[in-house]
């Protein structure tokens, strides 16, 4: 094996290890993204009981996908809006309020959809 092979490998294992220290980092330090993977454990639960497609896993699995990824990237923004300005200020306040309401569509979508995947179930 070449050198050059090793350190690629080498390079994507680092980038893999960050990668899941981040997802470990939003899992213990915040609630929301907890109560986010509650839900979707449960939903998906659910949706072996009532036997969805694999379109419709395909769908919903993409819906959980893009709750949790706004979740992480509202996080991120957080943090980096914190760190930038300790103090009060206004329009820190609006852009976490921003990407909190981006983390509220995505959740609202994800709801709609379920309505559309499960209710069509059970009449």
């Amino acid at each position: 094996m070449s050198s050059d092979s090793k350190e690629t490998k080498s390079r994507k294992w680092v980038g893999f290890s960050f990668a899941w220290n981040g997802l470990k980092e939003v899992i213990k330090s915040e609630r929301n993204f907890r109560i986010h993977c509650i839900i979707a454990f449960l939903v998906i639960v659910f949706s072996f009981y009532v036997g969805l497609s694999l379109i419709e896993w395909g769908v919903l699995v993409l819906a959980i996908t893009f709750v949790l990824t706004m979740e992480m990237l509202n996080s991120a923004i957080e943090r980096i809006m914190d760190f930038l300005s300790p103090e009060h200020h206004p329009l820190v306040g609006e852009i976490k309020d921003i990407t909190a309401g981006a983390v509220f569509v995505a959740a609202i979508a994800s709801v709609i959809i379920g309505c559309i995947l499960f209710i069509p179930k059970f009449l």
